[in-house]
């Protein structure tokens, strides 16, 4: 290894220097004030947990992306948290023991111990949202509407909102009678959306014509809200869990893009994305310039069950970094400040004291540097004048 190659970082692993982290703090402090005005409280989770609590309810997927070490102390093996939402939920369910609704919010780091996508990093700032409690639409509902407030506020433009639900495909291969092998075989199937393959799978597998075609006209049923009309009417023999699931996914819709007429919908009902753990509504953000999706939640009941307390439940995680990227936030040093040459003098200790006391940045000089004003960010100094010490226009030298 050249000597050089010692301080490369990992692949997918990003510092952030201090215009962009200027920029992601002001983005989070914004975002965490909003949720506080929704009633979410602030929470903190470990950097790290055992893996038995990290994986409970959330299915392989998690467990892939996550980074494990042992522990030292007591030999178990734990985790390097990659997904914030298990967390909050072990939380509910024992550290708060609220029986009503319970609202908390989060922003962090999460690390993945491979990419998510191509255009992923490892270790993106997650921030979201997490409601307990409540079954109803109503919280479907904040949540979406929370998730495309954020958005607005850190001034992301041309928002798509993708829109789901993992009941519509729970009800129909749930009738099916088919293994947990097959299953799988389907799932991935749907999702490569390729008709022939889906077409040969079925004549293998399913016997019944009728279930068939409910399949099939699944990987057609992806556009804008028309697309559940035609849902209804494609499977409108379908199991009724499936037509209840599109009633769900309609309500919803119907409520939000009232609220929200600027921004893009789509649906995709055969869309998964973590169907693994996801119970109802699932829903994706993407934004105009960015091939990834910025923010993913959806609606998941049975987590809590892992811990012993089963709780409905529904949320998001938004990105930050890509946010950041995105967001039409200044990435330059926000506050030039006040350039103090170096001096022993008490009174001009008392002086930058009171300038930093009334808000003002003041970078003191030193004695034994040369200082790059420019470098510094300074566009003013303090310089003794008529008696005082007073702030002054930056002169070339100071």
């Amino acid at each position: 290894m050249k000597n050089v190659d010692r301080w490369l970082l990992p692949d997918g692993v990003e510092e952030i220097l201090p215009a962009q982290a200027q920029g992601v703090e002001q983005l989070r402090r914004q975002l965490l004030d909003l949720y506080r005005c929704w009633g979410y409280e602030l929470v903190i989770p470990p950097l790290l947990e055992f893996t038995e609590s990290l994986f409970s309810g959330v299915g392989h997927d998690l467990e892939l992306l996550t980074l494990k070490v042992t522990d030292q102390l007591s030999g178990r093996t734990m985790g390097l948290r990659a997904d914030m939402t298990p967390q909050a939920a072990r939380m509910d369910a024992h550290s708060f023991m609220r029986n009503g609704v319970n609202r908390l919010c989060y922003a962090d780091h999460v690390l993945h111990a491979t990419p998510k996508t191509p255009l992923a990093i490892r270790t993106p700032l997650q921030v979201g949202v997490e409601l307990f409690g409540e079954a109803g639409l109503e919280a479907d509902i904040e949540v979406i509407s929370l998730l495309l407030e954020s958005l607005i506020a850190v001034d992301v433009q041309t928002i798509t909102l993708d829109l789901g639900h993992v009941g519509i495909y729970s009800a129909l291969t749930d009738s099916l009678n088919i293994s947990e092998s097959q299953e799988s075989e389907l799932f991935a199937l749907l999702q490569t959306k390729d008709q022939s393959e889906i077409q040969q799978w079925i004549k293998t597998n399913i016997d019944s014509e009728e279930a068939g075609e409910w399949l099939l006209a699944l990987t057609t049923l992806s556009g804008d809200i028309s697309v559940l009309d035609k849902a209804q009417q494609a499977l409108s023999d379908a199991p009724a869990e499936a037509q209840a699931a599109i009633d769900e996914l309609t309500a919803i819709a119907n409520v939000v893009a009232a609220r929200y007429p600027n921004v893009n919908f789509y649906f995709d009902l055969s869309e998964l994305r973590g169907y693994h753990y996801h119970t109802g509504t699932v829903f994706a953000a993407y934004a105009e310039g960015y091939g990834d999706a910025i923010a993913n939640g959806g609606r998941y009941d049975h987590i809590g069950e892992a811990f012993g307390r089963s709780r409905p439940a529904t949320g998001f995680g938004l990105n930050l970094t890509s946010v950041m990227r995105l967001a039409e936030v200044s990435l330059s040093v926000e506050t030039l400040g006040i350039y103090a040459p170096a001096s022993e003098d008490p009174q001009q200790w008392l002086a930058i004291q009171a300038l930093r006391q009334s808000g003002e940045r003041v970078v003191s000089g030193l004695s034994s540097a040369e200082d790059n004003l420019n470098e510094l960010h300074c566009d003013r100094q303090l310089a003794w004048v008529d008696g005082a010490y007073q702030v002054q226009p930056l002169t070339t030298k100071v």
